[in-house]
């Protein structure tokens, strides 16, 4: 369960509610020169950036999301997964144009033990939603938002609702009445709105602000406690 969004204000700032079950996976905040990120340890013993800030701008995040046979895993050189897209991404080895045009000239499938959809945004606030087995779609709205259920194609995955998930529903509503000064603190006011708790509690939300080249985020729902990290201020290339 997680909730991503991007608003394109006089500040682009884009949230992240991680909520992961502590039983399957194991995780730690990273911060880098160039990069913040949520490690997640995978089999190779390594923290993984599949949530995260490069400083040139680039956020990336990964959403659990019922999986598609379509979307299934293949090792195949006409295939990519939606994990290494999104990491590659997040170090800033592919640009947004580029990882447009992977998308589509190669088929984007799950990794082999998850199934997850993806939101990426740049500098200039350009977001793409991937969906494997899906397709993609390329947004330049006041604000985009997704969460665990598919944007393209809904039908696919109504019927995973969890009854009374309406996280969707409550985050749209207050981006949707966001001004052009969207900010920061508003950020947090709707990653506080939209928190879980429980066995998949939010473990990590974090904000960041384009015109601040700063993440801003705070560990296990702890909304009191705002930690920031800044990019240097010569980071944008």
């Amino acid at each position: 369960m997680c909730t991503r969004f991007v608003y394109r204000g006089k500040d682009m700032i884009t949230g992240f509610n991680f909520d992961i079950d502590l039983s399957v996976w194991k995780h730690k905040v990273i911060e880098e020169k160039e990069r913040f990120y949520i490690g997640i340890l995978r089999p190779d013993g390594k923290y993984h950036s599949y949530h995260g800030v490069n400083q040139n701008g680039n956020v990336g995040t990964l959403l659990y999301v019922h999986g598609n046979p379509a979307g299934a895993y293949q090792d195949s050189r006409n295939c990519m997964t939606i994990a290494d897209l999104t990491e590659l991404f997040i170090k800033a080895e592919l640009s947004f144009d580029e990882v447009l045009q992977i998308v589509k000239s190669k088929k984007i499938v799950y990794a082999a033990d998850s199934t997850m959809q993806a939101m990426l945004s740049d500098i200039h606030g350009r977001t793409l939603v991937i969906e494997p087995g899906i397709g993609y779609r390329e947004e330049r709205k006041n604000y985009s938002l997704i969460t665990n259920y598919s944007l393209i194609k809904p039908e696919s995955t109504r019927g995973f609702i969890v009854p009374g998930d309406d996280r969707y529903e409550r985050a749209l509503q207050l981006l949707a009445n966001g001004k052009n000064e969207f900010s920061v603190s508003e950020a947090f006011t709707l990653l506080y709105a939209v928190r879980q708790e429980g066995i998949w509690a939010t473990r990590v939300s974090f904000v960041y602000s384009a015109n601040q080249q700063t993440v801003y985020y705070v560990e296990n729902n702890h909304f009191a406690h705002i930690k920031r990290f800044l990019f240097s201020k010569n980071s944008f290339k």
